[in-house]
């Protein structure tokens, strides 16, 4: 199905150069973009990928991760192809950087397949796997149809995407889990091709629009610097501090191949970012203690082993145990 792209400007010689992202790509005939999912047809810009699912599954919602998001829900996922990232370490290579088979998936056919999951205690819809915001105008139109039977839409995003493009989506988004990899521009320009301060601003941008969570993959020798990551959860707590963060652990993939980050690394990362910040929880290892508990009391709130949750603590928004009404988390 051929679909105009939104934000693009015409140029000179059927060139064009597309505004979605940070890059700005002047794109020319017959030509891609960065992220393989925007062509030049003969001067118009078209969403190759529009409607194209190359993976859809029901999954529990603690696995985007979002853990203060309808705890213990499941949400029906869904991903595409192609990145406007280009980092070494993608632990996602198949599908943002490979050429998977995709299937059509109308916007209409995705909205019956989430009232369907519904039955699976499903919440609605998450645009994941790869970098939704490539899939824009698929987003767009399929979220309108979510909303207005009330089920929720979600990204899980790398954040790298224009202010303009952000604000229109944002008032269709319910919750947001934004991948910030490392706290310096060089991180970004050497690693992934792209640069940290608009993902900071899209952080910002969205944090008093929708609910948000952060993850960031810890890689040793190349983001696990502790002064750097101290630095990361103040600048996060300056934005909300019970924002929760998800220090994840990096294993080799695609094109980097190094140890697996140490246990010690990410709990030395946990604690210093426990000084700003509310709750902090590690993912892709087993063991660490990724519970909620009330920031007032510390009772117990959420107990979770893996995707199982169990919520203990909560009734009717309020901490079971002191009586403080819980804003922060979603149910």
């Amino acid at each position: 199905m051929q679909k105009e792209a939104l934000f693009y400007v015409k140029l000179e010689d059927s060139r064009v150069r597309c505004v979605l992202c940070p890059h700005h790509c002047i794109i020319k005939p017959d030509h891609q973009g960065l992220c393989r999912s925007r062509v030049n047809n003969d001067g118009k810009l078209i969403a190759h990928n529009y409607a194209q699912v190359a993976s859809l599954a029901l999954d529990p919602i603690e696995k985007k991760p979002l853990y203060h998001f309808y705890p213990g829900k499941t949400i029906l996922s869904a991903g595409t192809y192609g990145c406007n990232l280009s980092c070494s370490f993608c632990q996602n290579h198949l599908l943002a950087h490979g050429n998977p088979a995709t299937h059509t998936v109308e916007a209409q056919h995705l909205l019956e397949l989430a009232q369907k999951s519904r039955a699976n205690s499903s919440i609605g819809v998450a645009f994941t796997y790869n970098e939704p915001f490539i899939w824009y105008e698929y987003i767009m139109d399929t979220a309108v149809l979510l909303k207005e039977k009330d089920l929720k839409v979600v990204l899980v995003t790398n954040g790298y995407i224009e202010t303009e493009p952000l604000q229109q989506v944002l008032p269709y988004i319910d919750a947001m889990n934004i991948d910030v990899k490392a706290f310096t521009e060089e991180f970004y320009k050497k690693l992934c091709k792209g640069g940290l301060s608009k993902v900071m601003e899209a952080v910002e941008q969205a944090a008093g629009q929708c609910h948000v969570e952060i993850t960031s993959l810890i890689i040793p020798g190349e983001n696990d610097n502790l002064n750097d990551l101290k630095r990361m959860a103040r600048w996060i707590a300056g934005i909300d501090s019970y924002i929760p963060l998800h220090l994840s652990r990096y294993h080799p993939a695609y094109k980097m191949d190094r140890e697996a980050t140490p246990a010690g690394t990410l709990e030395q990362a946990r604690q210093i970012a426990r000084e700003y910040l509310q709750h902090v929880f590690v993912g892709n290892l087993a063991g660490p203690d990724n519970n909620t508990y009330c920031a007032e009391c510390e009772a117990l709130l959420i107990k979770r082993d893996a995707y199982y949750t169990e919520i203990i603590g909560l009734e009717q928004g309020h901490c079971a145990g002191c009586g403080k009404e819980i804003t922060y988390i979603v149910t």
